[in-house]
């Protein structure tokens, strides 16, 4: 169970129903799972970061495959049930392999990927462990995907990690189905 009640419009200061309001028309007035439950207690916060998102989801220079490698290795870096859980099929849809996303889940040795998917995962990898990415990561990352594909790719890893601190900080519950083992942690 989350860590603090589902925040309906009552309890929102008039200041940010609108944002609330802007927020919530999909989801019928709450948002009651995810990462984005716990970023509505701030409702014009959580407006302006899913402007940044779906700004990167539309306009990405980096192919949906690579975005999602590296949501799923921010979520293994966060130790993050929820973001696992939400794009470790979508990365095996995407073309990710079986044997890495499993080694991944399960904190094994990491299969060697194809050069585009071991480029990022690099770049991934490097940003949490030395909290920098070598000049030859970088250098093949600008080269591949430009100064625009790094920069989208070092802002993928950030908007995961923000949405990690808040789902694990926040304890947002897995739903129910599930087509992923739980990430072990």
């Amino acid at each position: 169970m989350a860590r603090v009640p589902t925040l309906t419009r009552e309890q929102v200061p008039e200041k940010d129903r609108e944002a609330f309001d802007h927020e919530t028309s999909g989801s019928g007035g709450v948002v009651e799972s995810g990462p984005g439950s716990a970023m509505i207690n701030n409702p014009e916060m959580r407006r302006r970061a899913n402007q940044l998102v779906f700004y990167l989801r539309q306009e990405s220079v980096l192919p949906k495959k690579l975005q999602e490698l590296a949501m799923i290795l921010t979520a293994r870096s966060m130790d993050c049930l929820f973001i696992w859980n939400a794009h470790a099929a979508g990365a095996r849809r995407e073309g990710i392999s079986d044997a890495f996303v499993d080694a991944l889940r399960d904190d094994k040795p990491l299969p060697q990927l194809p050069p585009d998917e071991q480029l990022v995962a690099d770049y991934v990898l490097q940003s949490f462990k030395n909290h920098r990415v070598n000049q030859e990561t970088f250098d093949a990352v600008v080269a591949q995907y430009g100064a625009r594909g790094a920069t989208e790719l070092s802002t993928w890893i950030g908007y995961y990690t923000l949405l990690a601190f808040n789902a694990n900080a926040f304890e947002i519950d897995l739903p129910q189905e599930r087509s992923e083992p739980v990430l072990p942690v």
